[in-house]
């Protein structure tokens, strides 16, 4: 029973691939696209920054420190999470992308400064962000820039404050280290909803899913021969884009290809899902392909690709919770850029699987609505 199960499987898995990729074009849409996609957005795509949250170490606890913290949160952008004494306390914080920055104010600052010594201030930032972790450090080299100017001209003392910077994970912080390892989710999303959503309906369209209805195939086995050919060609462009950011943009990769691919598969199941949700509303082609973009494009935007969740008003910082594309970004981002291991994506991991629980039960329950 189970193998005859596999076999009907195995022929509708083998008719969608030969669907996909009879036609030269199809089967050039399936590679050329991501690449030629992946290229535009690594070298064009930029974002900008509205809050900063960032974890404070004072070791000097002096009124011209405390002056300067009170300059910094005073412009309105900076918002402290943590006051620490030690930058490996604040390094969890980053770690965990809970803050952008860490400001270190050394020993001494005050004494420093009123001897006409340089002091400096150290600011850590996360390079996985790089656009995010290149405007903030921006903003506090200008606030405290401003802060040394003012302090020169009150105090008429030559010492002034010297900001070094530093960027975990994208030391140069090049837009492209972040922008292409998440193209790896968001172009896969694109093309694996597209195909599965408008698998279902080119069969009503040709006329052919009235073939369906009387073959022995079960709506299990219907559906999940429809999405193991959208699965494998989303391992695929994945597969792509990751040489491309590997070999052409020379990115590191600091983790584990395991990993990774794990959480691509997750990815994929729970994109699928809404896929697979989508296609069983729509009645043709034109219909599939419209709710395609009309989920796609929010998707994008509450993904973080852009901007950052954080910086988004709380309602819509609750709808990225059940967005596939966020957990997909923040995998890629983490896995390829910080070397994460599973247990550390486990959360992210463990959301795509409760998509994927819910969308794919649902698809089959519609499925099954349609068919009867």
């Amino acid at each position: 029973m189970m193998l005859a199960s596999l076999f009907r499987i195995l022929t509708i898995i083998r008719k969608e691939l030969l669907v996909m990729l009879k036609d030269p074009k199809s089967r050039a849409s399936v590679l050329l696209p991501p690449i030629f996609q992946c290229l535009i957005f690594g070298y064009a795509a930029s974002y900008d920054l509205n809050t900063v949250p960032y974890a404070l170490v004072d070791q000097d606890h002096s009124a011209t420190s405390r002056a300067l913290v009170a300059k910094l949160e005073g412009s309105g952008v900076f918002q402290r999470q943590a006051t620490l004494t030690q930058t490996a306390q604040a390094a969890a914080l980053l770690d965990t992308k809970q803050v952008v920055l860490i400001v270190v104010i050394g020993q001494d600052f005050e004494r420093k400064l009123e001897s006409g010594a340089s002091s400096i201030v150290q600011v850590v930032a996360d390079g996985r962000n790089s656009n995010t972790s290149g405007v903030a450090q921006g903003y506090a080299n200008t606030i405290i820039g401003d802060f040394s100017s003012n302090w020169l001209a009150q105090r008429r003392s030559p010492g002034a404050i010297q900001v070094t910077t530093r960027a975990w994970f994208n030391p140069q912080l090049e837009t492209r280290w972040t922008m292409v390892p998440s193209l790896i989710g968001t172009i896969t999303m694109m093309m694996t909803m597209l195909l599965t959503a408008m698998s279902v309906a080119r069969e009503r369209e040709e006329g052919t899913f009235d073939q369906l209805l009387v073959a022995p195939f079960t709506p299990t086995e219907i559906m999940i021969g429809k999405a193991v050919p959208s699965m494998i060609v989303g391992i695929v462009q994945a597969s792509v884009i990751l040489l491309v950011a590997l070999f052409w943009f020379r990115i590191p990769f600091a983790g584990s290809f395991a990993t990774l691919y794990l959480g691509l598969a997750l990815f994929l199941a729970a994109a699928i899902g809404f896929g697979l949700f989508l296609s069983s509303l729509a009645g043709n082609m034109q219909q599939a392909m419209v709710l395609c973009f009309i989920f796609l494009m929010p998707f994008m935007l509450l993904s973080g690709l852009m901007s950052p969740t954080d910086n988004m008003p709380e309602v819509l910082q609750y709808a990225t919770v059940i967005n596939p594309l966020k957990y997909a970004i923040s995998i890629t981002r983490r896995v390829y850029l910080e070397g994460a291991h599973v247990r550390e994506m486990m959360p992210d991991m463990l959301a795509l699987v409760a998509i994927a629980a819910v969308t794919m039960p649902v698809s089959a329950w519609m499925f099954r609505r349609r068919l009867n």
